[in-house]
């Protein structure tokens, strides 16, 4: 499940806007609520974390899936 977060003012995992179950429709979403101008993908042991930045590069959100 791919979850997009926008950030709150205090953390960018901060409020939950969505849940998708393909990266593709997420990063659709995230566009549309969002408009980020740059995103950066992240693999680590068992999360894939999409950062949502605007056009300074400031962290606007995240996209986070949670793999078992």
């Amino acid at each position: 499940m791919w979850k997009l977060y926008k950030y709150d003012g205090h953390y960018i995992q901060g409020k939950l806007i969505s849940k998708h179950s393909s990266e593709k429709a997420a990063l659709k979403n995230a566009e549309k609520e969002l408009k980020h101008k740059y995103t950066e993908k992240i693999k680590r042991d068992k999360e894939i974390i999409i950062w949502l930045d605007d056009e300074n590069h400031s962290p606007i959100g995240m996209i986070v899936k949670k793999s078992k």
